[in-house]
């Protein structure tokens, strides 16, 4: 769906009284027939005397009197089927409850709530289904102003509320359906107006199944009138990880609490009755009560804060503009805070345990937010909405950040750091979620997508300004030209290679659908085809219609029609006439991404055949799918070109590539020369040539490889690694390419080499002749390894200031070299993990420290393990206890490694968030691979249970645990594990078994052929 359809709802003429099997379960009423009245007039007669009897009878006479005017009602409306199932007395349908109204404030009637669940009887005579239980609210109202108040008793873990909506009636209905789950309703009204009286409600019920509450009327509501919809209501403050969420942490001995919520994508609806879809945007006014000894925050500032004598106070918040339920935001806390400001008054506060804002542990990220918000509002041309953005740094979050608008929730990994013990790659990724949460404050927050199919339209673009973000902060780190491609592209072609990927705007029906479409495809894909966008368009192009998108859509929602209407005309401007929703449609709508092959004509001069097919990494799977195998992908592809040779190569052109295949002429292609595709790599597809056009290129790289840019450098060796991997190139090509690496003095092409060999040694670590490729990369990486050596651990230095490129490209090399068992490296390693053991002084370089971790605890004894964990226990630093809890994992003990998986489920051990790390990292290390499979099939309930409902992390589970299993027996064991436990992770599970049948696949044909070349290649 592109935009928010009209559910099909009740005719109007039919809305007055409850028809068919909802007449009478309505007010649960009994039967009544003409016989049993003359009976009870005859008992009237003769026991006029009688209290008891005259209230009997006033009872049955009220009932019967607003059952015939129900019944008449139904019947006259033209709805012959209603009027003909008039009699129908069936109970509510299954997990329903239904309530009988009674008057807010008071008690509820003996009874009330009590109606037995039953399953509904279907729908006869082609009427549609009731709204509540549609996939999509109806959208007969739509909400105009929340007025929502908040008790919170953080003493025993409950919340009451009572909500305020102004809504407006779009088509007249009698049902009110909006959402709520898991929260128990004590009562609810409707009137016109607050002076109005309440309009009669025949009674209100929760619906599971649809995760909606229902107030049924006696009457229908008019069109284009408003009315007030008011519910009471209460529930837990659950220890999990979305809706109204607890956490703690532990303060001088003492463990204190408290209550923040992660409401994205579904999850508001835990916390209060709403319309829990992104197109229903309504302003907020938010009023939380709470123990003085806490401190509330919400998306606004405190407008006045009421204290009672008690030890209560009420904080009453500003309202918000327009927005949606999932960035709405509070928490109940006792944390405090530093401050800064904007140079346009926006206050910003970073609040944290008070021992790390002592520690000045959150002053890195105050003052880069500063910065970033006045980099997006000149960026944007669009200042920041709000009088202000508090970001909370909480101790538990399913999420590395969620982007709430004015309150920004951070786990404190990802915004806590101290630069006395912070590496650059953690500085990094501090920085980078920042950028994102921050860029979402315009595409998400201000503007914000129709509806979950283009989560991409948010998620895309805050990714994408990761790059650029951090680029404006440190302009030597050429972040968007360079890491881009190895963080981003290079990773995200790997799941967008499979046949069970989907395309980047999926269709999504209901809630249970939106999870799927939160993961790497929406953010990561995302971002790169809005770089190759950008790059195609012309960067200030770009940035002219992106200022223009956000001024047209501010405080609404738009979808990606709207975009590319937006880029089209910010083209048209400049003179260019190109439709780019023709060109991205192909994008967007279909899955996977092309593979363009260059072919050189030896008989005609300056002519190349150029090609495009679906890249997929099991070519078998196109014989099976008619589907994938059909040809019917095809690709508008944006293909830059260049010619080279020894010494030269020539500016870019490029060539719009529409057909399966293209003859093209390429001015100055000699004898010798070769050609370059994809020029710095920012198209979205992999480039293949000849043997001939590769042999060139690697000769080139060998004899100078300069001459090719950086990024290129690093595309050629992803892409040789990828073609050999899925078959179409032979298995030497990659490994011949790393040859020219010894002279490689960039950082890029080595991380592109690093991640590229990583599922290659994953695939071959448990095998005999292992060895033989462990001493190939060994002897690629000695020379640099010798020449860059280790780094000195200068404290005093600030590592921001520090070369990045220098200290990540010699990060990148030790930990190869240590991957692969240098001996040096190892010695090195163990000294210094020695060293601190006896001196109790941890002098180990920043940069290194997690590497050394790692290979201290596999090479050294279990003492060397119990130190380290140690150490994880009594840290209070965020960073060093994530990278501690990690080099664990890295023992060849079997019996540490079993130990530590039953412990990561111990939440008062490891952070709920951090169990799943602990079991992917066991399962990276070979010794600890099969430990992990057999723990996550045993606890799979467990697992399931705590992360099945947040976004990423079951799938991440999933693929960690399951990535590089490559045996025919363990690929059973998975899918007959999937027969009885696939529930709700589907798309995950057919993933793993597609990535798994392709690394038997290739242990079976292309196994030997690499260990035959890397022998001769050894040999020489």
């Amino acid at each position: 769906m592109e935009e928010d359809e009209e559910a099909p709802g009740r005719r109007a003429g039919g809305g007055r009284a409850l028809s068919g099997q909802w007449a009478d379960a309505a007010a649960a009423r009994p039967r009544t027939t003409e016989r049993h009245i003359t009976v009870h007039k005859r008992l009237v007669l003769g026991f006029a005397v009688s209290i008891l009897a005259l209230l009997v009878v006033t009872m049955i006479a009220v009932l019967l009197s607003v059952r015939i005017e129900e019944c008449g009602a139904a019947a006259g409306a033209g709805d012959p089927a209603a009027a003909g199932r008039a009699g129908n007395g069936s109970a509510p349908p299954a997990g329903a409850r239904l309530n009988q109204p009674h008057l807010l404030g008071e008690p509820p009637r003996e009874g009330d709530g009590d109606a037995a669940p039953a399953e509904a009887d279907s729908e006869e005579n082609g009427e549609h289904p009731p709204p509540w239980t549609l996939p999509r609210l109806p959208g007969h109202l739509r909400p105009l102003h929340y007025n929502l108040m908040l008790s919170v008793f953080l003493e025993n873990f409950t919340f009451s509320g009572e909500v305020n909506v102004q809504v407006e009636c779009l088509r007249a209905t009698r049902y009110v359906v909006l959402h709520a789950h898991r929260l128990r309703v004590e009562a609810a009204r409707l009137a016109e107006d607050r002076l109005a009286g309440a309009l009669r409600v025949a009674g209100f019920f929760l619906y599971p199944q649809t995760q909606v509450f229902v107030l049924v009327l006696n009457r229908s509501l008019e069109a284009q009138r408003s009315y007030n919809l008011k519910i009471l209501f209460h529930a837990p403050i659950e220890n999990e990880l979305l809706g109204f969420f607890r956490s703690s942490y532990v303060l001088y001995g003492e463990r204190r609490f408290l209550a923040v919520t992660q409401f994205s994508p579904t999850h508001a609806r835990k916390a209060f009755p709403c319309f829990d879809e992104p197109i229903y945007k309504a302003t907020f006014k938010i009023s939380i009560k709470h123990q003085a000894t806490y401190l509330s925050l919400s998306n606004m500032p405190v407008e006045t804060s009421v204290f009672e004598e008690d030890g209560w106070v009420t904080d009453h918040f500003s309202q918000t503009p327009l927005m949606s339920t999932y960035y709405l935001a509070w928490a109940v806390c006792n944390f405090t805070y530093r401050e800064t400001m904007t140079k346009n008054g926006v206050v910003i506060r970073l609040y944290a345990r008070p021992d790390a804002i002592r520690r000045g542990s959150g002053d890195y990220a105050l003052n880069i937010t500063r910065r970033l918000i006045e980099f997006y509002e000149d960026y944007f041309r669009m200042p920041y909405s709000l009088p202000k953005l508090d970001l909370l740094a909480v101790p538990k979050h399913p999420y590395a950040a969620m982007e709430n608008w004015g309150l920004s929730v951070f786990v404190e990994q990802r915004i806590l750091l101290d630069p006395s013990i912070s590496s650059i790659s953690y500085l990094l990724d501090v920085t980078m979620v920042i950028v994102h949460e921050l860029c979402h404050q315009w595409f998400g927050d201000l503007v914000t997508p129709v509806w979950w199919e283009d989560v991409w339209l948010k998620e895309g673009f805050a990714h994408y300004f990761e790059f650029v973000g951090t680029d404006y902060l440190y302009p030597g780190w050429n972040l968007e030209k360079q890491r881009f491609l190895t963080d981003v592209l290079h990773e995200v072609m790997l799941l967008d290679g499979l046949a069970s990927s989907h395309p980047v705007s999926q269709e999504v029906q209901q809630a249970t659908d939106i999870d799927r479409v939160f993961d790497w495809i929406a953010y990561k894909k995302g971002a790169a085809l809005i770089r190759m966008l950008a790059n195609f368009m012309g960067h200030s192009v770009f940035q002219m219609g992106l200022q223009d998108y956000l001024t047209i859509h501010k405080y609404g929602n738009a979808a990606r029609k709207d975009l590319w209407n937006t880029l089209s005309e910010a083209l048209r401007k400049v003179g260019k006439f190109v439709n780019i929703q023709v060109v991205m449609d192909q994008w967007t709508l279909q899955m996977g991404y092309p593979v363009i092959t260059i072919m050189g004509n030896e008989t005609t001069d300056n002519i190349v055949g150029i090609s495009q097919e679906h890249f997929i990494y099991d070519l078998d799977v196109k014989t099976k799918d008619s589907g994938l195998g059909n040809n019917s992908y095809l690709w508008q592809i944006p293909l830059t070109i260049a010619v080279g040779n020894t010494s030269h190569i020539s500016s870019e052109a490029i060539i719009w590539v529409s057909n399966k295949s293209e003859h093209h002429r390429i001015s100055s292609l000699t004898e010798g020369s070769w050609l370059l595709g994809n020029i710095n790599q920012t198209g979205y597809f992999r480039v293949n040539y000849d043997i001939r056009n590769w042999k060139l290129l690697i000769d080139q790289l060998l004899r100078n490889h300069k001459i090719i840019s950086v990024s290129n450098r690093a595309g050629l060796i992803d892409d040789a690694f990828n073609l050999a991997r899925a078959g179409y190139l032979p298995q030497n090509i990659p490994l011949e390419l790393l040859r020219y690496l010894s002279k490689e003095k960039e950082f890029l092409p080595w991380h592109a080499a690093s991640r590229a060999l990583y599922p290659l040694d994953k695939l071959l670590d448990r095998t005999e002749n292992y060895n033989i490729f462990n001493e190939y990369i060994l002897r690629q990486v000695a020379s640099m390894y010798l020449k860059l050596g280790w780094p000195t651990n200068n404290v005093d230095k600030s590592f921001v200031q520090a070369s990045y490129q220098h200290e990540e490209l010699r990060r990148e090399v030790i930990m190869l070299a240590c991957s692969f068992g240098n001996k040096h490296c190892h010695q090195q390693a163990a000294t210094l993990i020695s060293d601190w053991i006896s001196s109790n002084r941890n002098r180990i370089p920043l940069n290194v420290r997690d590497i050394v971790y790692c290979t201290g605890v596999s090479l050294m004894d279990e003492d060397v393990w119990e130190f380290i964990w140690m150490k994880f226990h009594s840290t209070t630093a965020v960073s060093e206890k994530k990278i501690l809890l990690e080099a664990l994992t890295c023992s060849d003990d079997r019996n540490l490694l079993n130990r530590l998986l039953n412990l990561s489920l111990n939440s008062e051990v490891v952070l709920d968030q951090d169990a799943i790390d602990v079991i992917i990292h066991v399962a990276r290390n070979p010794h600890g691979r099969d430990l992990a499979w057999k723990f996550f099939r045993e606890k799979w309930k467990i697992l399931n249970a705590r992360y099945g409902e947040a976004l990423f992390m079951n799938s991440k589970l999933i693929s960690g645990v399951t990535e590089f299993l490559n045996t025919e027996s363990e690929l059973n064991e998975l899918k007959n594990f999937i027969k009885t436990h696939e529930e709700g992770s589907a798309a995950s599970f057919s993933r793993a078994v597609e990535t798994v049948e392709a690394n038997v696949r290739w242990q079976l044909l292309y196994k030997e052929e690499l260990f035959q070349w890397l022998r001769k290649s050894l040999a020489h």
